[in-house]
């Protein structure tokens, strides 16, 4: 029985620090093998790519939580983007910032309200979000980047770029604070576990009065806010919006978010964990770069990172089905009588 009880947390331990173990494990292969890997200069670039894929990925962390998936992430980095530095010679940063910001909310409200209230499939919704603000980018900019010139923009752009302490820009540090802020809200906070409760189980949440329809509202947009406020600092940095900002960045995220940990069943997961995990994917990307190898390589090796976790996520439910319904008293005594 012993055995059996430390086998059961052994594989309980490395289900929740996997990704701490996979991150160091990339971080010290890339230390010794990939040449100019380990100093300043690219170890802050690392970061300031984590700063937005990161935010992102607070947001995409809570849809899933919550049994949802949102395809509009990557649109709105870039839609955001736009909004935020087309209206920024007519209205400047300080209003054109939040503007960007109240047109991510509202995209993810949008969103939640048609998946909550109308019942149509998140899948569905978010695809075709996607393909209005893809529509809509095109309109707006005619196909063409947006870019800022004037001092303001470049004193901004410095500013973000700027390192407050070692690899820590004020983007990287905005980042870092949302992402602990949502992982002691989540974990510390009822309201905050009532995301786990409807994601896991929708009849227990509706029993515990729990507002199902509302918690998914909420999580779109807050997915909404997170990708625009991640893709509006990036367009600042580098005071330019170009029309493929976010195109990468939904694969990214969701792969980051299931290798994390995240159930797209819902019920499970973490932000801090997710965090993690786009920091080891930048860092693994980082690497293959500086080895020379091409971007198929980059494809396939995450490709079979990501099947891993899939497999082994595939498993560890099979092994939580396994165990349902047994009763441990009863197995106790049963050995005992042997």
């Amino acid at each position: 029985m012993r055995n059996k009880i430390n086998k059961k947390q052994i594989l309980s331990l490395g289900d929740r620090y996997r990704i701490y173990v996979l991150f160091v494990l990339v971080f010290v292969v890339m230390t010794l093998f990939a040449p100019h890997f380990f100093n300043a200069w690219n170890l802050t670039s690392i970061m300031k790519t984590v700063a937005m894929n990161g935010t992102v990925a607070i947001g995409f962390t809570i849809i899933l939580i919550v049994g949802q998936l949102d395809l509009s992430i990557g649109t709105i980095i870039t839609f955001a983007a736009v909004i935020g530095l087309g209206l920024k010679d007519a209205v400047g940063y300080g209003v054109s910032v939040p503007l960007a910001i109240i047109a991510g909310g509202l995209i993810g409200l949008i969103n939640g309200l048609l998946v909550a209230k109308v019942k149509i499939n998140s899948f569905i919704v978010t695809l075709g979000m996607l393909t209005a603000l893809q529509g809509a980018i095109y309109t707006i900019t005619g196909g063409n980047t947006i870019a800022v010139t004037d001092d303001q923009a470049f004193a901004i752009s410095d500013w973000l770029q700027h390192q407050i302490v070692p690899m820590l820009t004020p983007r990287v540090i905005i980042a870092i604070v949302l992402v602990v802020s949502f992982s002691i809200f989540l974990r510390r906070t009822r309201k905050g576990r009532n995301f786990f409760m409807v994601g896991g189980n929708s009849k227990t949440a509706w029993l515990a009065g729990v507002d199902s329809d509302k918690y998914t509202i909420v999580a779109f947009v807050i997915s909404g806010v997170m990708a625009a406020i991640g893709g509006i600092l990036f367009a600042m940095e580098s005071a330019a919006a170009t029309l493929n900002l976010g195109t990468n960045s939904l694969m990214y995220v969701l792969s980051a978010t299931i290798i994390g940990g995240t159930s797209m069943a819902g019920g499970k997961g973490g932000v801090f964990r997710s965090f993690i995990a786009v920091l080891t994917l930048t860092t693994l990307y980082n690497g293959i770069v500086l080895l020379g190898l091409g971007n198929e390589v980059q494809i396939f090796i995450s490709g079979i990172i990501l099947a891993s976790v899939i497999l082994y996520e595939a498993f560890v439910e099979y092994r939580h089905d396994k165990v349902v319904g047994q009763r441990p008293e009863l197995l106790k005594e049963l050995n005992t009588i042997q």
